[in-house]
């Protein structure tokens, strides 16, 4: 994506032909423009900047103007968005301006200008005034707020029930560690909500990016587990049915993204180890945070320190729209823990409580996930053998591992969810993930972060105490197999997902190839269970 710096080079080349007219008035418009919305609904707001030119009133290529609120708690305002709406009038163009100009002009409207933000409203009713002033110009706007206003959000077709209890051994050590999740929102913030492959109820990739406003915005997070002598490593993925922005050039906005996080446990006869590390991904490169003063940069530097929620929670910020992952100490995280408050605007905060809710709107606190198997629902169904005409996935590709690590299994694996709008294949599971660092030098192939992380976190930093590279548990490496079969919960209409029990989804394809747990491998597995009923979990 090009970025505002690069851009703003547009407009500045633009001033050097022609003279800008002295701003003279600024005028507010809601899209729609009926000015009712239902509480806790959401409007773009948009600010028109004019002049004159001689006597005529005449609109300016023009932004910057600061939007605010005439009172506190009355909703909340976003970061500012080049206005996506239909326009009505032309921007004004100087007599003597030359080709260059206008083409630097109309370049600068289309992909610098941010002229619009969204509007949130309060849970009460009311009459909100939202302001914006520029240069001492000043506009206001008033917005009602009423329970019988027309709605502004599209009904969702689909909903999930409740998840069968679990019994992956791996379980309890995911919840323990699940991520405290700072979502910041945008202009179309169902395409931000925590979101999972099949939101509205099939399997195809191809219409997530349509269906994103209809689909369920019940939340979800997919994790895995993989484990070897000395350390537990868990993958979460945090999927949305659209990458987007207000300046979608070729290649940069696509249907589907998923990016994630990795965390590396020590075992240290504790239930739940001792967290060391948090590698977020944004954007094909990797991140990383410590909790363990003692870990020196390798391939990559230490981007900060890792903040807890609740004392086991790793805090990770989620930026709208391209959706990168970043721990909550690093300088591109937009939220604050302490405060609880995205600094950049709006935002939704995720918690693990075992059960997908709703949002309420793009500003929501506390909004609790569920977690789902990766294995179960993504690499087996990868695997079948109408996978590459089911839709889910596309760009199958043979996994070549550096140094000489293990493969796979399977010949081929699945490169990318299928996507068609915007750009094609663009997202990816975490075993197509690849860090531009470390893969430029040859040291961790594509793939290869995810799907073998204790080599991985081994090269990207220097850990004192020896991280094992020999995998007690790794199914995708085919190191163990889990010791369940699960199958998709399947959506139901929204008029019937309440009484609607779960239907049986297709059984998964056989594991013949996966090596079987070794002695050792199960023996881990009851300690740990073990530990876990002495410390009270119930199984």
């Amino acid at each position: 994506m090009l970025s505002r710096s690069i851009l703003l080079g547009l407009v500045l080349a633009s001033s050097a032909f022609a003279q800008q007219l002295a701003l003279t008035e600024l005028v507010l418009r809601a899209d729609p423009s009926e000015v009712a919305i239902r509480p806790l609904d959401s409007i773009p707001i948009q600010a028109l900047y004019y002049g004159k030119d001689g006597d005529q009133r005449v609109r300016l290529r023009l932004d910057g103007a600061t939007f605010s609120l005439a009172a506190e708690n009355t909703g909340l305002l976003s970061k500012p968005f080049r206005f996506q709406g239909q326009e009505t009038e032309e921007f004004y163009e100087a007599p003597s301006q030359g080709l260059s100009s206008i083409i630097f002009g109309r370049a600068s409207a289309q992909y610098v200008l941010q002229d619009a933000v969204v509007y949130t409203a309060p849970a009460e009713a009311g009459a909100y005034e939202i302001r914006a002033s520029l240069n001492g110009i000043e506009a206001s706007l008033q917005i009602t707020v009423a329970a019988n206003a027309p709605g502004l959000r599209p009904d969702e077709t689909t909903s999930f029930p409740a998840e069968a209890p679990s019994t992956y051994p791996y379980r309890a050590l995911a919840e323990h560690w699940a991520p405290f999740i700072a979502q910041e929102t945008w202009f179309t913030p169902k395409a931000d909500y925590l979101a999972r492959f099949d939101l509205d109820g099939d399997w195809q990739g191809a219409d997530n990016w349509e269906d994103a406003f209809v689909g369920s915005s019940q939340a979800y997070v997919y994790y895995e587990a993989m484990e070897t002598q000395t350390h537990w490593f868990l993958i979460y993925n945090m999927f949305h049915p659209r990458d987007y922005s207000d300046k979608c050039v070729v290649g940069s906005c696509h249907e589907n993204d998923n990016e994630g996080l990795i965390l590396t446990i020590r075992k240290d006869r504790t239930p739940f180890g001792t967290l060391q590390v948090m590698e977020t991904l944004a954007h094909n490169n990797v991140y990383s945070h410590v909790a363990d003063s003692s870990i020196r940069s390798g391939i990559h530097n230490i981007d900060g320190g890792i903040e807890l929620w609740q004392d086991s929670h790793p805090v990770a910020f989620i930026e709208s729209g391209g959706h990168g992952v970043y721990g909550s100490t690093s300088s591109h995280s937009r939220f604050t823990l302490e405060s609880g408050k995205f600094t950049g605007g709006t935002g939704v905060t995720y918690v693990y409580k075992g059960r997908a809710e709703r949002p309420t709107g793009p500003d929501d606190r506390e909004v609790g996930y569920e977690l789902l198997s990766i294995y179960d629902h993504w690499w087996l169904r990868s695997q079948l053998s109408t996978a590459r005409a089911d839709g889910t996935f596309d760009a199958y590709y043979v996994y070549l591992p550096a140094r000489n690590r293990p493969r796979t299994p399977y010949r081929e694996i699945a490169g990318s969810f299928l996507g068609r709008t915007e750009s094609e294949n663009k997202a990816k599971p975490f075993w197509g993930w690849h860090d531009n660092r470390s893969r430029k030098r040859n040291m961790i192939a594509t793939g290869q972060w995810g799907l073998d992380p204790a080599y991985s976190v081994a090269q990207n930093l220097r850990i004192p105490r020896p991280v094992s590279l020999d995998y007690i548990y790794n199914p995708y490496l085919g190191f163990g197999t889990p010791d369940r079969t699960i199958t998709a919960t399947p959506a139901v209409p929204v008029a019937t997902a309440s009484a609607q029990a779960p239907t049986a989804a297709p059984a998964p394809p056989a594991r013949s190839t996966a090596v079987q747990p070794t002695a050792a491998a199960t023996s881990v597995f009851d300690k740990h269970i073990e530990l876990l009923r002495l410390g009270g979990f119930e199984f």
